[in-house]
This record gives C-alpha cells, sequence and structure tokens, in this order.
C-alpha cells in the first residue's frame, strides 16, 4: 500500500512538474529523477495518438473497411455526424496532450464514453447480424482506447 501512495505523490509531484515547464531542472528541483515522467509521457504519446486516429483514422478505416467501421448499408448520415464529433474530440485530445495533467476531466470523459460507446455498439453488433463486423473492427478498437487511456492517466487530483 505504501508503495501506492508513493507511486501517486510521484505522479501528482511530475504533474506538477509539467505543469512548470517539464525540464530536467524542473524534475531536479522537485526531487525526482526523469523516469517517474515516464507514465505522463506515454500518456502524451497515447493522447497524440489517439487525437490522430479520432481525427483521420476512423473516415479511413470506414472507406477501407465499411463492415467493421461504417454502420447502415449505403449512404449514412450518422457516419458524417460521428466523423464530426470524434474529430473535434480528436483536436482537444490533441491540445490535451501538451499538458495532460490540466486535462484529466477530458480524458476520462474519453475513457469513459469510449467504454458506452463500444458496449452499445457490441449490444447491437450481437443483435443486428448485418453489424456483426463490428465485433472485430471499431469495438475492440474503443474498447482498446478505454483501456490505454485509463490505463496511462493518472487518478485523483494532478492539476
Amino acid at each position: 500500500m505504501k508503495y501506492l501512495m508513493d507511486t501517486h505523490d510521484k505522479t501528482r509531484a511530475v504533474g506538477e512538474v509539467m505543469e512548470r515547464g517539464g525540464s530536467e531542472g524542473t524534475y531536479a528541483q522537485a526531487g525526482l529523477d526523469m523516469s517517474h515522467a515516464d507514465p505522463l509521457r506515454y500518456l502524451r504519446v497515447a493522447l497524440v495518438v489517439v487525437g490522430v486516429i479520432f481525427i483521420f483514422g476512423i473516415y479511413t478505416l470506414a472507406a477501407v473497411w465499411p463492415s467493421g467501421w461504417a454502420w447502415g448499408h449505403g449512404h449514412s448520415h450518422y457516419l458524417t455526424m460521428i466523423l464530426g464529433v470524434y474529430a473535434t474530440l480528436g483536436v482537444f485530445l490533441l491540445l490535451a496532450s501538451k499538458n495532460p495533467a490540466a486535462h484529466t476531466s477530458l480524458i476520462w470523459f474519453t475513457v469513459w464514453s469510449s467504454l458506452v460507446h463500444a458496449v452499445i455498439m457490441a449490444v447491437q453488433a450481437l443483435t443486428d447480424g448485418a453489424e456483426r463486423g463490428h465485433l472485430i473492427g471499431d469495438v475492440p478498437a474503443l474498447l482498446a482506447i478505454t483501456i490505454v487511456l485509463a490505463a496511462l492517466t493518472p487518478r485523483g487530483r494532478v492539476a
């Protein structure tokens, strides 16, 4: 338990240092070595990757693999709407990647909304035979995003 508390305190300290610029000097002043910055560094990378996927990847995957990424058949107003929502979220995730500690609410919104969206899509894919391809397409992709962001995002108040 003490290890978890120490890790949480170090994560909080790293977040505070990142807000001040995150240079080696500021880490040293806070009594931290650079290795404690790794979780937040990985989170920054994950936010950039997810942001870019949300902006460019969903449309591309829907065009290349419609049975796993585009719901319905033929032209769909739904696809345009969901692309707009996810592209907007992607832009904000890219912005959050610069200072994740200050944007934990947005990151946790992405985690929970992705989980809820994946569960709803899984149920719909299981009940509609024409949509089963989503069980190996966008459903596991959203679950992977949920797991990665949840694992890397600090818990508790960091900012």
